[in-house]
């Protein structure tokens, strides 16, 4: 009889699942779920429509693609029932319109699964993507998002709305979806930032829709979702600094307002402003009001980033 030693464990296989949120892919989809089974065979893909109005979903079956569906329409809603019920060590999301190249997901699975990545992000906008992408206002607003999100968490990443990761399990085990629609990408940027999670990023080549695929996103309703999901998670995130600067706005607001009143008092000891002066005052005491909100919603947050650290270190002990 062998023992233990002389049989030991076979070690464990990672699993790999490619996660392609669709609506109205009939165009590119078969394409899409054949090359990712090209390049990842050990991988699950996963098809999750979206209320498809054309041949979605048949085309993805016939693929060879697990496909399910989510009613909620929505491609913050389909991501979050795929964290929700998908298990796996490495999910790779892609867009289901065949702009991503399948044949990077081998690098983005490896920058997880051996490089410790709790999120890699394909960066389109260092390679091909302002030379494919046909909609100028697209490229502008990807440029401002960059520089917003670098700016406010003091960070270098590339590109914050590419619809091409791969994430760990710690990480999709741990993001609240909050978003909705296309407003997504910028969520789990913002996320991973914020609560310390590890990224990597690698150049992928960006292309445009094939013929007879129709982009879903609307340029300036989305464009404005986006950066209202910035401001709101700025405000949650860094109550500290976005409290004191309004706090600051207020103040230097109150002092413009009151400086004619002050040259007036100087020079003929009279106040006949008084609705000025008045709210003058107001504007210091909202100031005051605000900074100290900043101090006091700081201390919740940090205290809520710790509570959340050991919940996630807890998570992967019981993994």
């Amino acid at each position: 009889m062998k023992t233990a030693a002389e049989n030991p464990p076979s070690p464990h296989t990672p699993k790999v699942a490619v996660l392609i949120p669709c609506y109205n892919e009939e165009a590119a989809i078969f394409k899409v779920v054949t090359d990712f089974k090209q390049q990842l065979p050990e991988a699950d893909i996963y098809v999750y429509d979206n209320n498809s109005t054309d041949k979605t979903i048949e085309q993805a079956t016939a693929a060879g693609a697990i496909v399910r569906q989510e009613f909620r329409q929505g491609k913050g809603n389909v991501i979050r029932s795929m964290f929700r019920q998908i298990e796996a060590d490495c999910y790779i999301m892609v867009d289901g319109d065949d702009t991503y190249p399948a044949e990077a997901a081998g690098m983005l699975r490896d920058m997880v699964l051996q490089q410790g990545a709790d999120m890699a992000i394909g960066d389109r906008l260092s390679s091909t993507y302002f030379v494919e992408n046909k909609r100028p206002f697209h490229n502008t607003g990807n440029r401002l998002v960059r520089f917003l999100i670098n700016w406010l968490f003091k960070s270098n990443v590339r590109d914050i709305m590419t619809g091409y990761r791969a994430f760990s399990r710690h990480f999709v085990k741990n993001f609240p979806v909050l978003s909705k629609q296309f407003e997504l990408e910028t969520e789990m940027t913002i996320y991973a930032l914020s609560r310390n999670f590890a990224i990597k990023e690698a150049p992928i080549e960006y292309r445009d829709r094939p013929a007879g695929g129709v982009s879903k996103l609307n340029t300036f309703r989305d464009g404005f979702k986006v950066l209202m999901t910035i401001f709101s998670l700025f405000r949650n995130n860094k109550p500290l600094l976005f409290f004191t600067t309004v706090s600051a706005i207020l103040v230097l607001l109150a002092i413009i307002l009151f400086i004619p009143v002050l040259i007036e008092f100087v020079n003929t000891s009279l106040v006949p402003r008084t609705p000025t002066t008045v709210l003058c005052s107001a504007l210091v005491i909202c100031s005051i009001v605000s900074f100290a909100s900043g101090l006091i919603l700081d201390s919740q947050e940090k205290k809520h980033a710790e509570v959340l650290e050991i919940l996630m270190n807890l998570s992967s002990r019981l993994k």
